[in-house]
């Protein structure tokens, strides 16, 4: 039997339940598909399931807010891509009729569209012989042929993967190869004995497979110690909307920034206000900290309670600012750390 038929048979046995292939909809493979940049499968199907109740379609979602699809996505990461599906929603309303295009390279010039993405479009949802590339579909290339060029580019693992994808079953040999790399050919204890292409594996036949793909060292992810206020007035605190572009840009957050170097928690934070919002604040105590890690950096975040003492405030560095009650804050789309900072309060506050 072929190897891809071989994978194809593994994968109708194991019938794995995915929300997002009860239909092939060019659109919910392309909601799906960017969901899952970065992101575990079992992190995604309920933010996924949430997202079609409330935008089944792209019909519905062309009519949406940036703010309330940063809401629903809200822990899941990553949020330029928010950014990109709706920027790429009005796009395909303007000039593509609703549609999602069928075509390669106009798929390309979508914002938050790489070329893996639109590879998964074209070949899930349309059936089209496009390989999406990511780091499973490598690892598996790299096992089964011995492949370890450093320099390799797309079009070669592209090229590689060709033997493993039936051209009369093309949707369900990309979504095979997927489930294969998170399933059994993973990047630590790799489940060989299970494997239904391990008669095709050179490097499970020469037993080396822990050598495939090479691992490049990672670089020391640095920590950031930043403290941050919540800021009382009227019973209300202060909130400011991040820039549009940069990291976690648009969410809402409490004012405050990094520590520099012979600076103390309290005069940082002074400062970080004064420059942010130009207001007097008073420090009152210590609220407790917090910890968090991005993709290339961790933080550790001081939360202080304070009072307001003078000034208008302004929004400097931010796109808004907002003083609001504690019982609003489910209407405002947060960063996963400040949530993290909220749950101090419901013990301190």
């Amino acid at each position: 039997m072929h190897q891809c038929n071989k994978l194809l048979k593994w994968y109708y046995n194991q019938n794995i339940a995915m929300p997002w292939r009860h239909n092939d909809n060019p659109y919910r493979v392309w909601i799906s598909e960017i969901m899952l940049q970065q992101t575990q499968v079992k992190t995604v199907i309920p933010y996924y399931e949430k997202w079609m109740a409330q935008y089944p379609s792209l019909h519905s979602l062309s009519k949406s807010k940036l703010d309330d699809l940063l809401y629903l996505w809200q822990g899941l990461g990553y949020y330029k891509r928010v950014t990109a599906i709706f920027n790429t929603v009005q796009i395909i309303k303007s000039k593509h009729g609703l549609k999602i295009p069928r075509d390669f390279n106009t798929l390309l010039t979508l914002p938050g569209i790489g070329d893996y993405t639109a590879s998964a479009i074209l070949a899930i949802a349309f059936k089209e012989k496009y390989i999406p590339v990511d780091g499973n579909i490598k690892r598996i290339v790299s096992r089964i042929y011995q492949y370890s060029n450093p320099s390799s580019n797309l079009k070669e693992y592209k090229s590689f993967s060709q033997n493993l994808i039936n051209n009369s079953k093309i949707s369900d040999s990309v979504q095979a190869l997927m489930d294969l790399g998170r399933m059994v050919c993973k990047p630590k204890l790799p489940l060989c004995k299970i494997c239904p292409l391990k008669a095709h594996c050179l490097s499970y036949q020469n037993g080396n497979v822990s050598l495939y793909p090479p691992i490049s060292k990672r670089k020391k992810i640095p920590i950031y110690n930043v403290v941050v206020g919540l800021i009382i007035k009227n019973n209300k605190f202060l909130i400011s909307k991040r820039p549009k572009d940069g990291l976690l840009g648009n969410l809402w957050e409490l004012p405050g920034g990094k520590i520099k170097l012979e600076e103390t928690k309290e005069s940082c934070l002074q400062r970080e206000v004064k420059e942010e919002i130009d207001i007097e604040i008073q420090i009152v105590n210590e609220i407790g900290e917090i910890k968090h890690q991005y993709s290339h950096f961790k933080v550790s975040i001081t939360l202080f309670k304070c009072n307001y003492i003078s000034g208008q405030a302004k929004a400097i560095e931010s796109q808004e600012i907002k003083w609001i009650g504690f019982n609003q804050k489910k209407q405002f789309a947060f960063p996963t750390a400040t949530h993290k900072l909220f749950k101090l309060l419901d013990y301190t506050i």
